[in-house]
């Protein structure tokens, strides 16, 4: 098989620029493709090539597969490396650039067939001698049927899409009476994301943890392991922090997991890179008779540098050698050097059910540490001005620490958080220095249900909320000039002896906040919130930190950047995000709480009352998609419903009111 000499990337963001790393490594151009939301990403500017493939929903761009092969043909691309997500284990995909003699850097369609249903795929590790976990994988789809099955199971199960992945589409189950409503969220979710809403139930297993194996195969007919990954940390089933290799793995039970992945992989004639998945019994020592096959993901995973720092290899080099019909390394070859622990910075709202957060990274500084033995490595899509859309997953990065053992590089990735400075949106930074400073997390003693279980730790203290941390945003403002005289710009200055009416307007639950200042120097600042008794805070500015006396929380040091909507405060992980009082925003507000509005632009997926109906607090009403999302907006209080302003498949902007109870006094 002749050399590569062009590649083209079917993807966007961090793992599109992750690739281009290796391919310029190598001497191979690159082609990035891209929407219009991506038109000035990171990815778009960073490939030698760019084809702009229509607009920014992902149904419109980088999931049409007609729109990929043209862009290989106009640019002369002879390979596609689909990344992760999008079309990276869409069979018919690999099909069609094989018919175009397109190198497909990723295994054959039949290998991805075989494992893409996971019903079958499951069926195919139980004849190859792989264990699975009991369930429900038959092609019966009634309602009561499932419920049975459930049943006959018993609780707890899980129910999983067939064709699902990366979280979507799938539920936990604890009794029968939450079976209906969990079983049409889940295929709603499954059909949205895969075009296919079957489902097959499985047995939950208690104190679970998620260890995946690293596979890999080539056209000779080789296929090794890189080891195992510990994936445990997870919320929505999604995965947060990953680590390699896995605390608590015995020599047995490593030989006895990946001899199982070998197996999975050759039952299908893998070639290229894949992960084959375990459920494991967590509750006590790892076992050799303790873990059983979940699903094998036939692409490069999102978590795969951890097992690149361990082994000193290169899986993405891996993948276009093979694809190029090179021979892998021997088993023997490939060896385990210390550890690395992974965490994904994403944009969103750890406190606020891990909701999204949309917006334009206004300034992005991941933290930068240099150790003797590498210690930390950052895998990032964005830069200053990048735009967290509602179109796609709102990762902003993938942060390791590696060490020569676990508990260094536990602490080199929490400093690496910790310096790591992103203003212009909420982030899940704090949430994640928590992860790694929990007692439980350093001692190895968690599973799946970790974060769950300790969530009140890991959202740490809601200080926005706070007189002080509005008393802290005021003083940031007073303290700030350009040489203009412009309090919006970025640049550092001081107005001393302030008028005492001086005054700052912000937000706080929809009402308006007056913070004013009642001292102002270099060193104080005494500030009243709504003319509460004064607050003082001692500062000493370096840059563009200043450390506050008066402690808020646990922290004491913080960064700063502002504009005229926000002050965006960052210390040690901890986000504050505190808007700035927009007065032309509230002119037609009004709605409070006799109105369900949208949190974010998204896709109406039901509507479960009519005008008219009587409504209790807490109960859901409508049901919407965003970012990948399914969420439920509730009632906010009891009430009768006036009007509903929307119907399933409505597309709907952030902010829009959907639904509105009838006045108090009316009722």
């Amino acid at each position: 098989m002749s050399k590569i000499k062009k590649i083209l990337i079917a993807n966007r963001g961090e793992i599109a620029c992750r690739i281009m790393k290796t391919a310029l490594k190598m001497g191979i151009s690159t082609v990035a493709v891209y929407s219009d939301a991506d038109r000035k990403a990171l990815h778009t500017r960073t490939a030698d090539e760019a084809v702009h493939i229509g607009a920014s929903p992902a149904a419109e761009s980088y999931l049409v597969i007609d729109k990929i092969i043209e862009a290989c043909k106009s640019t002369g691309a002879d390979a596609v490396h689909p990344g992760y997500g999008f079309l990276s284990e869409n069979p018919e995909f690999a099909r069609r650039l094989k018919k175009e003699n397109i190198i497909f850097i990723g295994p054959t369609p039949e290998s991805m067939e075989a494992m893409g249903l996971k019903d079958a795929a499951k069926k195919l590790m139980e004849k190859s001698g792989v264990p699975v976990t009991p369930g429900y994988h038959g092609k019966d789809q009634d309602t009561k049927l499932l419920k049975a099955k459930a049943g006959m199971i018993g609780y707890p199960v899980l129910i999983k899409a067939i064709a699902g992945g990366g979280g979507k589409g799938m539920r936990k189950v604890d009794t029968d009476k939450g079976f209906a409503d969990a079983l049409a969220s889940c295929q709603r979710e499954a059909k949205s994301s895969f075009g296919d809403d079957r489902v097959l139930i499985e047995k939950y297993i208690l104190s679970p943890r998620h260890i995946e194996v690293q596979v890999f195969g080539d056209t000779h007919g080789n296929v090794v392991h890189m080891y195992e990954r510990d994936c445990s940390l997870q919320r929505r089933h999604q995965k947060v922090i990953e680590e390699a290799p896995a605390p608590g793995m015995t020599n047995a039970v490593r030989k006895a997991m990946t001899d199982a992945a070998i197996e999975a992989a050759k039952a299908v004639n893998y070639v290229g890179a894949g992960t084959v998945e375990f459920i494991v019994d967590g509750s006590g020592p790892l076992r050799k008779d303790g873990f059983w096959f979940m699903e094998m993901n036939t692409r490069l995973q999102v978590e795969h540098p951890v097992t690149e720092m361990i082994t000193n290899l290169d899986l993405v080099e891996l993948q276009i050698r093979v694809a190029q019909g090179e021979k892998l390394p021997k088993q023997k070859d490939i060896e385990i050097h210390g550890h690395a622990v992974e965490a994904r910075l994403y944009a969103e709202d750890p406190a606020n059910d891990f909701l999204p957060s949309i917006g334009t990274i206004k300034q992005n500084q991941l933290g930068h540490f240099e150790y003797e033995d590498g210690g930390y490595r950052s895998d990032t899509g964005i830069v200053n001005g990048s735009n967290i859309s509602v179109y796609y997953d709102p990762m902003i990065a993938k942060v390791i620490g590696y060490g020569q053992d676990r508990d260094t590089a536990i602490g080199y990735l929490r400093e690496h958080l910790m310096d790591s400075r992103i203003f212009g949106v909420t982030t899940n930074t704090e949430f994640l220095v928590r992860c790694l400073s929990h007692p439980d997390f350093q001692n190895g003693k968690f599973n799946t249900d970790f974060i769950p279980a300790h969530l009140d730790f890991l959202i740490g203290d809601k200080l926005a909320k706070t007189d002080e941390a509005y008393a802290l945003a005021g003083c940031v403002l007073s303290n700030q000039t350009s040489q203009h005289g412009d309090v919006f710009a970025d640049g550092a200055g001081w107005r001393l002896n302030l008028d005492a009416s001086t005054e700052w307007k912000f937000e706080r639950d929809g009402e308006m906040v007056n913070v004013a200042i009642l001292k102002n120097t270099p060193q104080t600042c005494v500030a009243s919130v709504n003319g509460g008794a004064p607050i003082t805070i001692k500062m000493d500015y370096t840059h563009t930190t200043f450390v506050t006396k008066q402690t808020l929380g646990f922290y004491n040091c913080w960064d700063h950047w502002h504009d005229a909507e926000l002050v965006s405060l960052k210390c040690n992980g901890a986000s504050l995000l505190i808007p700035r009082f927009q007065p032309e925003a509230h002119a037609d507000a009004g709605a409070g709480g006799n109105a369900v509005s949208s949190p974010m632009p998204g896709k109406i997926l039901a509507v479960n009352v009519k005008a008219g109906d009587t409504v209790a607090q807490g109960d859901k009403l409508i049901i919407m998609e965003a970012m990948k999302m399914e969420m439920s907006l509730e009632a906010p209080r009891d009430g009768v419903v006036s009007a509903v302003n929307c119907a399933v498949d409505a597309l709907v902007s952030d902010g829009e009111i959907l639904l509105e109870l009838e006045q108090e006094d009316s009722l």
